[in-house]
């Protein structure tokens, strides 16, 4: 008789397991599945277990993501591709539940098996499945079904492909903020797989609805959209229709979205390309935001505008990208220090990107006036701009202009300043001669160690000893 009953086995038990009271009897069932389905064979599975699963209408979000999971990998289990439609209908429910991270998993499967299916599949099935979603009665149906426009587009006949796009334009001017949310999230996937006439027309017209949304979540998510959609245009297209958003971006209401703009910036600049960049767009809009009334804006521009040095060349850079990192440096709010160090390191690439010649005549004399400026918090960045410049211009440089700069320092009256000056002068004893060392950087340091300040003579002390290492080691 036990034979007889061996394979109802597994799906007995599992429909039991599945609705034990314990959690993680439930889960350890879920995340058996694979095993359940080789033991029951394809035909079952099909018939018996996934019908089963679409019906699980279990309430623990950590068994249903587990769920979504494990039937995203399932097609080998219910006889491979030609039967992979099977696995749709329990992944569509999963589409649909409250919880973003089950969504976000099931909308990950349902695009690893779509991307599998054969095409007449996908037009059978998948659209159809897509089209249910969008127009779901419930936002969270909506919100999954942007995530899947990408593999049902391309298989779609001419017609199909017309009614796609124009759900989709609908789910970007949806009630629901989450939708377009999702919408402007997903909306570069979608365009990626649209025939170029298209882009220019239904693609652009998303996007600037998009753009005009009166949530700045959606327009943050807009932005960060430009550079993707930017890519897939032809330059002119690019600068007709992007470059107008990113300027209006750039002076938008919401910090965050001026700070997508700025964190950005370097990745718009490619998609236009150098010619725009330069001349139609002047970089005004940008220059703004390096005055922007939020420090996390000021932040994002510093650490990304170093990018535009290379796609801009000299000659812009001198006129419009340096009196913007010279602002930076000498931010406004002091304290801010993501700022200033981003600065200090955006010169150093300039010196690097540009040379020590251009660097002499360009950068260093405004960086190293900076060194009087009556708040010690600057003096602070301007001597980590020293060190940091110092390996990149060599010996020569460091000896003539920048050491005298850091002695003088070494007189300030703030203790804060004076043992940075014992770490930036340790710095440059490698890149000098050992006459500079003997002569100019010793008798510093020895002055130094003898400050009133506990701190001070710490550091000077310690850049002694590393100064007498040097001498041993040479």
């Amino acid at each position: 008789m036990a034979m007889i009953d061996e394979p109802l086995y597994p799906i007995a038990v599992l429909i039991d397991e599945l609705k034990n009271e314990d959690i993680q009897l439930r889960l350890n069932s879920i995340r058996r599945l694979s095993t359940i389905a080789r033991a029951l064979g394809e035909e079952r599975t099909r018939k018996e277990l996934i019908p089963f699963l679409s019906e699980n209408n279990d309430d623990d979000d950590e068994v249903l993501l587990a769920m979504a999971e494990e039937l995203g990998v399932f097609i080998p289990y219910v006889g491979g591709v030609e039967h992979a439609n099977v696995l749709l209908p329990p992944l569509e429910t999963l589409c649909t539940v409250e919880e973003t991270c089950v969504r976000d998993k099931s909308v990950e499967s349902l695009c690893r098996i779509g991307s599998q299916m054969r095409e007449q599949d996908l037009v059978d099935y998948f659209i159809p499945l897509v089209k249910r979603l969008a127009a779901g009665e419930w936002f969270t149906a909506r919100v999954s079904s942007c995530g899947l426009f990408h593999i049902a587009y391309p298989c779609a006949p001419e017609g199909l492909k017309t009614e796609l796009r124009t759900i989709y334009s609908q789910l970007c001017q949806d009630d629901m903020p989450m939708v377009r949310r999702s919408a402007a999230t997903n909306l570069g996937k979608f365009a990626a797989t649209v025939e170029a006439a298209h882009l220019k027309t239904d693609i652009m017209s998303m996007f600037e609805d998009l753009t005009q949304d009166d949530q700045d979540s959606v327009r943050l998510l807009a932005v960060e959209g430009c550079a993707a959609l930017g890519k897939l245009l032809e330059p002119q297209d690019c600068v007709q229709h992007i470059l107008p958003v990113i300027v209006n971006f750039s002076q938008d209401k919401s910090w965050r979205v001026r700070y997508m703009v700025a964190n950005q910036l370097y990745e718009l600049c490619e998609a236009v390309g150098p010619e725009p960049t330069r001349n139609e767009y002047k970089l005004a809009d940008v220059l703004d935001l390096s005055t922007d009334s939020s420090q996390h804006v000021r932040s994002a521009l510093a650490s990304v505008i170093m990018g535009m040095a290379p796609v801009l060349g000299k000659d812009a850079t001198i006129e419009q990208l340096l009196p913007i990192f010279l602002s930076l440096l000498k931010d406004e709010f002091p304290d801010v220090y993501s700022i200033r160090d981003a600065a200090a390191n955006n010169v150093k690439r300039l010196a690097e990107e540009f040379g020590p010649e251009w660097a002499m005549q360009h950068i260093v004399p405004q960086v190293l006036e900076m060194i009087n400026n009556p708040h010690y918090l600057y003096r602070m960045t301007i001597l980590h701009a020293i060190s940091l410049l110092a390996p990149v211009l060599g010996s020569e440089i460091t000896c003539s202009k920048l050491l005298p700069v850091v002695v003088t320092a070494s007189k300030d009256r703030v203790p804060n300043i004076k043992f940075n000056v014992a770490k930036v002068l340790q710095s440059i004893i490698p890149i000098v001669d050992q006459s500079v060392v003997d002569k100019t950087i010793r008798p510093c340091l020895v002055e130094l160690s003898e400050d009133p300040d506990v701190d001070v003579r710490f550091f000077a002390t310690q850049a002694l000893q590393s100064s007498d290492q040097v001498m041993m080691s040479s």
